[in-house]
């Protein structure tokens, strides 16, 4: 029977190679591939086997030599390294089989892929769901190219980069690194280099999406991005697959953490516990934010766009009232969340006054006592009363007045009173308070536009502000949260202290 197997011969090492591929190999009358491949099949060749190669970019020549030689009666494989449908010669014989509407047998011989090579040189890295991407727009539009990169950025994909680079095709890479990371693929992504994968050149590499260097791959590579969960422990490049309840960094081990400020022994990389359950959930909270902003349910094109510090505040305001209105209302003064964290790092900022109890009672207690910082509200203090009822002012005034007099140099978070912030504003102007930072966050219709609107001015304050009638305790809360835990930000990996 006039038949042509298409084999797969792996990336190259006789060890990747399957027995099916061997046999038909050693049965061939003629093989039919790129040149370059050749040196790999042929010590498995029968005598007087013909090798035919139609040179590069002819595949199209090269499929219908194949079934020349077959309609005449011999026994044709057509090698492509790695597999054959991926990338290879499968799609083409089979199309071409269709177009000459011919009776010939097609088999197909499956073989190890360049990306699973490299993956199982790297360690563990597609051990979720995954996505190939080749970077050669011969015969696919760029804009499809990128459209295909941004769907894998935004939907979490560990990515494997094929035709990553070439000396014709020299910003290709760069772009998609670009691309991932305007879709919100953190800087500290694991990123895995494999050249000449299973061959006598074989070298692998590991970096992170930010340190990426294009000038450093070439043709000869297979990339693999990780997801957001994936991890670098004791040299080897991990995505876990969810048997842990965390499915994340196991405690002790190494992370891609470039951007972790020294010292901080509560990071995963000095052996903080395994994540929980509640904060695998935040962390898959924040991607579905993320991917939600990034189709334009939100206002911006995409979240890279906002400094990191203002992106932190802006999902957690998210995630905490599922209201996406928050990236219109949310506003920061420029650095102002790592500004007022930075002060809690440096130990000059130790107090957090807030002008109701729910506030305080939202602001995660392991963090406080993580970082030695005390949250406080007056409202209960039996001089408020006696203050609020002899001067006929609310009690949340009185309850700030008081902490002014304490903690002028606090940080002032607002949740529920206008006429607290009210308050501080004209204490501020009298220099009796002088805040380490405002959160601007009173909800109501009467004077909540009006003191937002008053605290904005105050140009040495570091603020941020829920502007217009929205906000709440929760807001407040949770903003606290934001400045707590922003040495977490450059990974986008939140829940610490739940």
């Amino acid at each position: 029977m006039k038949k042509i197997i298409i084999a797969g011969i792996g990336p190259g090492s006789p060890e990747d190679m399957t027995p099916a591929v061997l046999t038909a190999i050693g049965e061939a009358d003629v093989i039919v591939g790129y040149k370059y491949y050749f040196r790999f099949v042929q010590p498995y060749m029968k005598e007087g086997c013909e090798c035919i190669d139609t040179g590069m970019k002819r595949e199209r020549e090269r499929a219908e030599q194949a079934f020349r030689l077959a309609e005449e009666g011999r026994t044709v494989v057509v090698i492509s390294s790695g597999d054959a449908g991926i990338y290879g010669m499968a799609p083409l014989i089979y199309e071409m089989k269709r177009e000459r509407g011919v009776e010939l047998e097609v088999e197909c011989l499956p073989g190890i892929s360049a990306f699973q090579k490299a993956a199982s040189l790297l360690g563990a890295p597609i051990g979720h769901d995954l996505c190939l991407i080749s970077l050669s727009d011969l015969m696919t539009p760029w804009a499809l190219i990128e459209r295909r990169i941004r769907a894998a950025a935004m939907g979490d994909f560990v990515t494997a980069i094929y035709n990553p680079r070439s000396h014709g095709r020299y910003w290709q890479l760069y772009r998609l690194r670009e691309l991932f990371l305007a879709e919100g693929r953190a800087a500290t992504t694991p990123v895995g280099i494999v050249r000449q994968a299973g061959r006598p050149e074989q070298e692998a590499t590991l970096t992170t999406l930010a340190e990426l260097d294009p000038e450093q791959v070439d043709m000869f590579c297979v990339l693999l991005i990780g997801n957001s969960q994936s991890y670098i422990a004791d040299g080897h490049f991990i995505t876990p697959r969810g048997y842990y309840p965390s499915a994340t960094l196991p405690a002790g081990k190494e992370e891609p953490d470039a951007a972790a400020p020294s010292g901080n022994e509560s990071h995963p990389a000095h052996g903080e516990p395994e994540r929980s359950i509640g904060q695998s959930i935040m962390n898959e909270s924040f991607r579905t934010i993320l991917a939600e902003l990034r189709t334009g349910r939100g206002l911006s094109t995409s979240p890279s766009s906002y400094p990191l510090d203002h992106l932190w505040a802006l999902l957690h305001a998210i995630h905490t009232t599922a209201d996406f209105e928050m990236e219109r209302l949310l506003y920061t003064d420029p650095g102002a969340v790592e500004t007022i964290y930075n002060k809690v790092k440096e130990g000059t900022l130790r107090t957090i006054v807030t002008d109701v109890t729910m506030v305080t009672s939202g602001i995660r207690k392991g963090a406080l006592a993580r970082l030695g910082v005390e949250a406080k509200c007056y409202l209960s203090d039996p001089r408020v009363a006696e203050m609020a009822q002899a001067q006929a002012i609310t009690r949340t005034q009185a309850g700030i007045r008081l902490a002014v007099e304490e903690h002028p140099d606090a940080l002032f978070a607002f949740g529920n009173a206008p006429t607290a912030l009210m308050e501080l504003c004209e204490l501020i102007r009298q220099g009796k308070a002088h805040p380490a930072g405002v959160i601007a966050a009173p909800v109501g219709f009467v004077h909540v536009c009006e003191s937002k609107h008053m605290i904005k001015p105050f140009r040495d304050i570091p603020k941020v502000i829920v502007e217009g009638r929205k906000g709440g305790s929760n807001l407040a809360a949770t903003l606290c949260n934001a400045i707590l835990t922003f040495d977490d930000a450059a990974q986008l990996k939140p829940g610490r202290d739940l």
